[in-house]
């Protein structure tokens, strides 16, 4: 897949994503998501090919240089539901590339992909990423009383925080 927008590309993942994408998601921001943590230049490049059938996920590039800034993604749940999500480089924040991209990105999986409906789940303290959903037209329907850290006890049981 490929979508332009005026200044982005959002594509599938290519091997020389790898150092960018471990300058974000090497970031303490995400490192409560076992999955997502980064921590080499061969756990991103392991991170990009080993993408699960059932999520869809893209990078999402400058388009004047196509250099790597985030990605964004989402998990169908049922026909027409998806749980969406994105990661952008701090770097780049504060210049609406973020809304730019999940704005095209959201558009596609309602024209595309079916979706009538799309949810996703922002920690209480990411206020940047609160903001975005409120900008894509997402409404707030509730809050988890307690931050599963995905992060295992070493029984395996989760360890709530």
């Amino acid at each position: 897949m490929i979508i332009e927008t005026e200044h982005l590309i959002i594509r599938d993942f290519q091997e020389k994503d790898a150092v960018g994408l471990l300058e974000y998601l090497s970031h303490p921001r995400v490192n409560c998501f076992v999955s997502e943590r980064l921590c080499s230049e061969e756990s991103a490049l392991a991170y990009i090919s080993n993408t699960p059938k059932e999520l869809l996920r893209y990078a999402v590039c400058l388009k004047e240089d196509d250099f790597i800034i985030g990605d964004v993604f989402a998990l169908r749940e049922e026909a027409d539901t998806f749980n969406v999500g994105w990661h952008f480089n701090q770097r780049f924040e504060g210049k609406g590339l973020a809304h730019e991209a999940a704005t095209e990105f959201l558009d596609y999986l309602f024209r595309e992909a079916g979706a009538r409906r799309i949810y996703g789940f922002v920690e209480d303290d990411n206020l940047r990423s609160k903001r975005l959903c409120e900008r894509l037209g997402m409404r707030y329907e509730g809050c988890m009383k307690e931050f599963i850290s995905f992060v295992c006890h070493p029984d395996g049981t989760p360890r709530y925080e």
